[in-house]
C-alpha cells in the first residue's frame, strides 16, 4: 500500500508601508507503507520535502522583493525570524529595514550552546548555517542568552509540528 504525502508552507513577509509579499509551496508524493515502521526514514523524506518547499518559498519572497523595490532581507527561509513577530525580517521593525543585532551583553551559556547542537542534529539541520543565516555569526557561543533561548524555543516548535508561532 502506498502512503500518500502532502507538505505545505506558506510565508509572508512584511514590507514598507505596511504592505506584504507572500508565498506559498505545495508537494505531494507517495511513499512507502513501510516508513510508517521507520519513523526515522519517514522523517527523512518529509523533512527533505519540507526543506525544498522552504527554499522555494524563500527563494521567491527574494524574487518578490527585488521585483518590488524592497530591501532584501538575510532571512527569508520560513523559519521564523529571532523577534517571534512573524514579519520575516530578522531583528526587523516591520516597515521594510532591517534593524543592527542588540546585545544585553550576556553571551549564550554553556548549556543553551549544547541543547542548540543536539536540537538540529536531531532535526538534521545545519546549525552553522541557520545561525549565519539569522544572526550573522557561525558558533551558538556567539549569540546573546535572549537570542539562544529563542532560537532554541523555535526549533523545539518546529519539531512538535506547531511552526514557531506563538
Amino acid at each position: 500500500m502506498a502512503l500518500k504525502i502532502n507538505i505545505g508552507l506558506s510565508k509572508k513577509v512584511g514590507t514598507a508601508n505596511y504592505g506584504s509579499l507572500g508565498a506559498t509551496c505545495n508537494v505531494e508524493f507517495e511513499g512507502e507503507s513501510a516508513w510508517l515502521q521507520d519513523m526515522e526514514t519517514f522523517h527523512r523524506h518529509v523533512r527533505s520535502a519540507y526543506a525544498a518547499c522552504a527554499q522555494a518559498v524563500g527563494d521567491e519572497l527574494a524574487r518578490q522583493q527585488q521585483a518590488d523595490g524592497a530591501v532584501a532581507s538575510n532571512s527569508l527561509s520560513p523559519a521564523v525570524n529571532a523577534t517571534g513577530n512573524g514579519n520575516g525580517r530578522q531583528n526587523g521593525n516591520g516597515n521594510g529595514h532591517t534593524t543592527p543585532r542588540r546585545s544585553n551583553g550576556r553571551k549564550a551559556t554553556a548549556s543553551q550552546a549544547r541543547a542548540l547542537r543536539a536540537i538540529t542534529d536531531r532535526q538534521g539541520l545545519d546549525l552553522a548555517a541557520e545561525l549565519q543565516r539569522r544572526f550573522g555569526v557561525s558558533k551558538p557561543e556567539d549569540l546573546s542568552i535572549t537570542e539562544a533561548s529563542q532560537t532554541i524555543d523555535e526549533l523545539k516548535a518546529s519539531a512538535n509540528g506547531h511552526g514557531a508561532r506563538r
